[in-house]
Parts: structure tokens; C-alpha cells; sequence
């Protein structure tokens, strides 16, 4: 019985091991969304995401639209590189099922006059997580 026991504690641990080790590679995926958008480094933003990503988001005039990545890193082109343009990213949440993984993220704006929830779908290909899927709202009541 102490036996099967152990194998049961130590297949638990591997499984929980390996679950953290993938929540950790989503959360490398994350972060070269956080640090491409907040120091517009466009390189690394568009790397976070796969090219025929999706992304659903209320641009200006309140128009809800649908943007390729290329679009959506087009946002900071004109911000200088290299430098932090006040957008602060905190990962809240993820969750993986197999090769599949859900994300909410806060970003807020500098001083937090501004705050968002993206929320993000994410898919493991040729071991690496990518986004495939993004949306976000404003959540500071503006």
C-alpha cells in the first residue's frame, strides 16, 4: 500500500511540475506582449502573437473591429523604441488545458488614468505558446 501510495504522491508532483513548467512558457509568451507594447520593441510584440492571430477591440470612435497583428502593432510605431511609454502589464490569470491556454492580463496606462483586461487565447505550436486570439475592455469606468 505505501507502494502505490508513492507512485500516486510522485505522479501527482510530476503532473504539477509539468503544469507550473507550462503556466511559466505561457507566461514567456505574456511578457513579450507586456515588454514589446509597453517599450514599443514591434519586434517582439508581433513575435508574441501566431501571423493569422485575431484580435477583437473597440478602436477609436467606439467602432468594435477585428485587427491583424501587423495592424495592432502598428499602434506603437510611432512611440520611441526602447523606452517605457507608461503601460504597465500584470499577468492575473492563466489556465492550460494540453496545447491550449486562456490569459487575463491587466494592463494600465501611465498613472493608471487608464486600465484594461485583455483577455487571450493561446495555442502551443512547434513548442513554443503563442496568442492566437485577443480582446480587452476598459475597466476604469471612462
Amino acid at each position: 500500500m505505501k507502494k502505490i501510495t508513492l507512485l500516486v504522491a510522485m505522479l501527482f508532483a510530476f503532473h504539477f511540475a509539468q503544469a507550473q513548467s507550462e503556466n511559466l512558457l505561457v507566461e514567456k509568451a505574456l511578457q513579450k506582449y507586456i515588454e514589446g507594447s509597453s517599450y514599443s520593441r514591434l519586434e517582439l510584440l508581433e513575435s508574441a502573437f501566431t501571423k493569422d492571430a485575431t484580435l477583437y477591440l473597440t478602436g477609436r470612435g467606439g467602432q468594435f473591429k477585428r485587427y491583424t497583428p501587423k495592424e495592432y502593432v502598428s499602434f506603437f510605431k510611432n512611440a520611441k523604441k526602447g523606452v517605457f511609454n507608461g503601460r504597465d502589464g500584470k499577468v492575473l490569470a492563466i489556465e492550460v488545458v494540453k496545447d491550449i491556454a486562456t490569459a487575463k492580463v491587466e494592463i494600465a496606462g501611465p498613472e493608471r488614468k487608464w486600465v484594461y483586461i485583455d483577455l487571450f487565447l493561446l495555442k502551443k505550436l512547434d513548442n513554443e505558446w503563442k496568442i492566437i486570439s485577443k480582446t480587452a475592455t476598459r475597466t476604469d469606468n471612462k
